[in-house]
């Protein structure tokens, strides 16, 4: 590299020759000067090389430098600019400086006020420069430190899903008739909760409410849950306690506040003949109004001990002949929404990733211990 190369650039525009003479001679040994005899002229040089100071006259043929300071800023941000002018007005000082300028001579410009002026403005740059790479370096360090939190939620959070997927198929060994159920009605909701248009943080509290919306039935007592004959009156009464029972289990758990509104709610009706509450339409969260479409679509599909799953079209229809009164009648379309194919393929792909004894078998049996203890 050239000494001039290495030497910071410096870009000296004037349309008389002499000035740009004088600056030259004084500036040269310290900076690589490079001269232009008009603003047109300094801008396509800009274009092709990178100048850290540019030094103009205000007063030119053609374009002046007050409006050639704009376009500095647009084709090099970074660069510095030092203002010379023979008008001797305050208001010419202020428009330059407004527009973006650093720094201000009057003509005529004792030469060392000059040279101390583009060093004050070299300075200016290096500091522009350090900011930048500083600012660069701290997004760098900030999106490392992101991916790797990122990371450690993910993990954080699969454990979490593992977790809670052990204690559903703990849960569901006291209710062989639904086994499987939760991992199903996940993947439906989910779909479901997609083809609807849920963000991200509903997805994921649909999948963690799903997955959890029978953790209440660890308050129901095994002769009622268990119960081979019609429920009577008074443990109805005791079965419909389990979303108000998942509530409570949930409660005080930040990552699983969406989930809980699903558990407490998967029983409410649109129409209001639901339970715990009576909630209404709207008034019922839109994961839970989601989930009951899913979950009622599980349910006639799947077989029974008391009779076999019936058809996707047989479950369309019901839907359909409930919508408006159990379901969420923009739910039920968006079910229509997608092709059969989608759900079948669905239930298959569960079946698959349906947890076996062995996989969840250490943690699952230690869950199930517990929920075999007598309830109070």
């Amino acid at each position: 590299m050239s000494d001039t190369n290495s030497k910071p650039h410096l870009l000296i525009v004037d349309d008389e020759v002499e000035v740009r003479g004088v600056l030259r001679d004084l500036l040269s040994d310290s900076y690589g000067c490079v001269e232009a005899s008009s603003a047109e002229e300094a801008l396509a040089e800009l274009r092709a090389n990178d100048y850290q100071l540019v030094i103009s006259d205000i007063t030119m043929s053609g374009m002046s430098g007050l409006e050639m300071i704009p376009h500095v800023k647009v084709i090099s941000p970074d660069t510095v600019i030092v203002m010379i002018s023979g008008m001797q007005t305050i208001e010419s000082a202020i428009n330059a400086l407004r527009l973006g300028a650093f720094d201000y001579l009057m003509k005529p410009f004792d030469l060392r006020q000059a040279e101390a002026a583009v060093s004050r403005a070299f300075d200016h740059h290096e500091l522009i420069v350090a900011k930048r790479r500083y600012e660069t370096q701290l997004e760098e360090l900030v999106a490392q430190r992101t991916a790797e939190l990122d990371d450690a939620l993910g993990s954080l959070e699969n454990a979490y899903r593992s977790t809670l997927k052990a204690l559903t198929a703990a849960l569901e060994t006291r209710d062989a008739e639904t086994h499987g159920h939760s991992e199903r009605v996940v993947t439906f909701s989910l779909r479901l909760g997609r083809e609807y248009g849920l963000t991200n943080p509903q997805m994921k509290a649909l999948e963690f409410g799903s997955l959890l919306h029978d953790i209440g039935k660890i308050g129901v007592p095994d002769a009622i849950l268990r119960k081979p004959a019609k429920l009577t009156d008074e443990e109805w009464i005791r079965m419909r306690e389990h979303p108000m029972h998942g509530q409570q289990i949930l409660r005080g758990i930040k990552f699983l506040e969406g989930a809980a509104r699903v558990v407490a709610q998967h029983h409410e009706k649109w129409d209001g003949s639901g339970y715990p509450l009576g909630l209404k339409s709207e008034d019922i969260d839109i994961c839970a109004r989601i989930f009951s479409v899913a979950d009622a679509f599980d349910a006639i599909t799947s077989d029974r001990v008391y009779r076999q799953g019936r058809s996707y079209d047989a479950a369309a229809a019901e839907l359909d002949e409930w919508s408006g009164r159990q379901f969420d009648p923009k739910v039920v379309e968006a079910f229509h929404r997608v092709p059969q194919e989608d759900w079948d393929d669905l239930r298959r792909q569960s079946l698959v990733r349906q947890p076996h004894d062995s996989e969840w078998g250490p943690v699952a049996q230690a869950i199930e211990s517990k929920l075999s203890a007598p309830v109070s």
